[in-house]
């Protein structure tokens, strides 16, 4: 296969929301390009980017699947991304491997949640877009109130490249306002006949026209003089126009048609290599500058395949019968098969395996990539989502997204004892694939711990473990890891004598036990003066402190935030051990507690909920009601950004509530903040 040129390049992500007809367009371009025979149905489980098994179950896009094809001698990398919230940090991690959008609206939906939060990731790499109103062959269907949605929410002026041909089941074609012609979609073919601008739409297509060179006349003083002069300009200096525009994102060029009948779909390829960026001219508005590891310097690279090699890892696939895959967006220099490349995340040296254009769940195995390309690479062992390869003699580090902080969480166990080892390996193989995954063990519970964006997210991560793992999975809620403390200073002798046959044991020692301040943990003070107990036995009565602590006297909590002074006791020099002043201490430790106040911590979460204008009232409240006390409300863009300290057992279920009080609008994020007692709610004390 042919390595293509870096400037003949399009690596283009399709992002939507669940139902917008995303994964059918698709398959509509790969159709009208000849890169399919015939078109598969999201329905039928048969489309080229949905593969996985659990996509075909749930009918929707689960990861994302990259499709490698030529048209009209321009090679396209297409991103198929997932439309549902609970995958969008596949579809953000997808957005760095590229250099332009294409966004998919059906009319008749309009706007949703998903595409304004998708929307914020795209203006955080300032890609250029096009936008395509899909399913105007559905009943009570328009392109012009989808538009006029488009620009408000998203804020930004759309521009109409096309006008459709019929409406509803009617639909049968497009309007080139650039070109000036018109195109019928033929019933049995991928090909689109190209007939003259209906009489019927001569008008409208005139003005569309007119306000179509407009507003492409305004991206250039030369063309706004032209324009001026004569009124219209040439359809190079349209193409020209557009072009420059939608690199700056002055405008949202505009296209219509349906996915499903393939009206629009040649057009739309046509525009998609016509107006958004080749990897070298993305580059010259978004230059490639990564850091030298070790100095830290700025290092800039070209997307040359003549440079030294780089390359940004935006996914990992572990597929059952090729193995560890990992998906590489080529940033500069070339890549032959099997070459040696550096990790500077991991500072380690990887032997590749073969190289593969992928198509869907097809591999193409390619000799060698160039710039701009985008493939997967076999037997990368260190490498993982986020990596940077690079040239050993050129390193260079690409910036890392932040990943996406999972929302919701699961205690899990195997059905069969004998799987817990399965669980643990299938679970980190997943995370591996899936970063805003995340698995722990934690130690205060004793549970494994899974946590994902949604509920979704971990359903399809249980259905995966069970399909490549062969294993089986109880869920429940987390228990909440609560502390134990004491609110009073106290003290309490441990006295521990055992008389037998030979050797008896004896060890007797004396312990205050004082409270500390809020994340202090615990402190261990030996105040022996006198030789009351011998030296040799301090650290045996420290180490029964230090078991004692796991387990406080309210309800088998660990005990934090504690000074435990030894300060008086008593041996016996022959009967005297290590093990009987280890016991001592325990009795000692928890007679005193018994005796100083002893209370329950539980966790408090810093939790910054992100919410539109009209909901914040409504979330403000529900957060008072979790006991949340509020720390600040501040704007964020066009929403409201609130910021509170609530009780980890309060916060659970809290995704469902969101999602219903902001109609799927509102995200939130949290992270530990303290211990605090339930009974005295207010700031940690530091």
């Amino acid at each position: 296969m042919k390595q293509p040129r870096t400037d003949m390049i399009r690596n283009v992500a399709v992002v939507s929301y669940t139902g917008a007809g995303k994964t059918t367009l698709v398959e509509a371009l790969l159709y009208t390009a000849g890169a399919i025979p015939v078109m598969g149905a999201v329905a039928a489980g048969t489309t080229a980017s949905d593969f996985e098994p659990e996509e075909i179950h749930h009918k929707i896009s689960v990861s994302a699947s990259v499709l490698h094809f030529d048209w009209k001698g321009v090679t396209f990398n297409l991103i198929d991304t997932p439309g549902a919230l609970s995958f969008l940090g596949e579809a953000r991690e997808s957005l760095r491997a590229v250099d332009g959008v294409l966004i998919v609206v059906g009319a008749s939906v309009g706007v949703r949640t998903e595409l304004e939060k998708i929307w914020l990731a795209i203006n955080e790499w300032d890609l250029p877009c096009l936008l395509f109103v899909n399913e105007l062959d559905k009943e009570r269907t328009a392109w012009e109130p989808v538009l006029r949605e488009c620009e408000k929410v998203l804020e930004c002026k759309g521009l109409p490249i096309a006008l459709p041909i019929g409406a509803e089941s009617n639909l049968e074609g497009v309007v080139d306002l650039v070109g000036g012609v018109a195109y019928r979609a033929a019933k049995d073919s991928a090909k689109a006949q190209q007939v003259a601008i209906p009489d019927e739409l001569a008008g409208a297509s005139a003005e569309a026209r007119r306000i179509l060179a407009e507003g492409v006349a305004e991206t250039d003083d030369r063309l706004v003089e032209k324009y001026l002069a004569e009124g219209d300009l040439t359809t190079d200096e349209v193409v020209q126009g557009l072009k420059a525009g939608t690199a700056v994102r002055r405008f949202l060029p505009v296209l219509c048609g349906s996915a499903v009948k393939h009206v629009g779909a040649s057009l739309l390829l046509d525009a998609l290599a016509a107006y958004l960026p080749s990897p070298v001219e993305g580059a010259s508005r978004r230059p490639l500058i990564g850091t030298h590891p070790k100095s830290s310097e700025s290092v800039t690279c070209q997307p040359n395949p003549s440079e030294p090699f780089s390359g940004y890892v935006f996914k990992t696939a572990i597929d059952p019968f090729m193995g560890r895959m990992s998906y590489v967006r080529i940033l500069s220099g070339t890549l032959t098969a099997d070459a040696s490349v550096y990790n500077p995340n991991r500072m380690v040296r990887e032997k590749g395996g073969h190289l593969f254009y992928l198509f869907g769940k097809k591999y193409l195995q390619v000799p060698t990539l160039g710039a701009g390309d985008i493939a997967a690479v076999g037997k990368l062992k260190d490498t993982q989502t986020g990596d940077t390869l690079c040239d050993e003699h050129h390193p260079i580090l690409y910036p890392r997204l932040q990943p996406t902080r999972p929302v919701l969480s699961f205690a899990l166990e195997p059905k069969s004892k004998a799987d817990i080892e399965k669980v643990s390996l299938g679970l980190h193989k997943l995370v591996e694939e899936d970063p805003t995954l995340e698995f722990v063990r934690n130690h205060e519970t004793k549970e494994m711990i899974l946590s994902g964006m949604g509920q979704l997210h971990v359903d399809v991560a249980f259905e995966k473990l069970r399909r490549k793992y062969g294993v089986e999975v109880n869920i429940h809620t987390p228990k909440v890891p609560h502390k134990e403390t004491i609110r009073k200073t106290a003290q309490a002798q441990g006295k521990y004598k055992k008389q037998t046959g030979g050797h008896g044991q004896y060890g007797d020692c004396w312990l205050q036990l004082d409270p500390l301040p809020r994340g202090n943990g615990f402190e261990f003070e030996n105040k022996i003066v006198g030789g009351a107990i011998p030296r040799n036995f301090i650290p045996a009565v420290e180490k029964g402190v230090v078991e004692a602590l796991q387990e406080g006297v309210l309800a088998g909590f660990p005990v934090v935030d504690i000074r435990v002074s030894v300060y008086d006791g008593s041996y016996h020099t022959v009967d005297s051990s290590e093990m009987s002043f280890k016991i001592a201490a325990s009795m000692g430790f928890k007679k005193a507690m018994e005796s100083a106040q002893p209370v329950l911590l539980e966790p408090i979460m810093t939790v910054e909920v992100v919410t539109p204008d009209d909901a914040v009232g409504a979330v403000i409240g529900d957060l008072n009601a979790r006991r949340g006390r509020i720390l600040g409300v501040t704007a964020k863009g066009a929403a409201e950004s609130i910021k509170a300290v609530v009780p980890l057992v309060e916060m659970l279920k809290y995704t469902p509530t969101l999602n219903s009080i902001t109609g799927g609008r509102g995200s939130y994020a949290m992270e530990f903040h303290a211990y605090e007692s339930p009974a005295r709610p207010g700031p940690a004390h530091h």
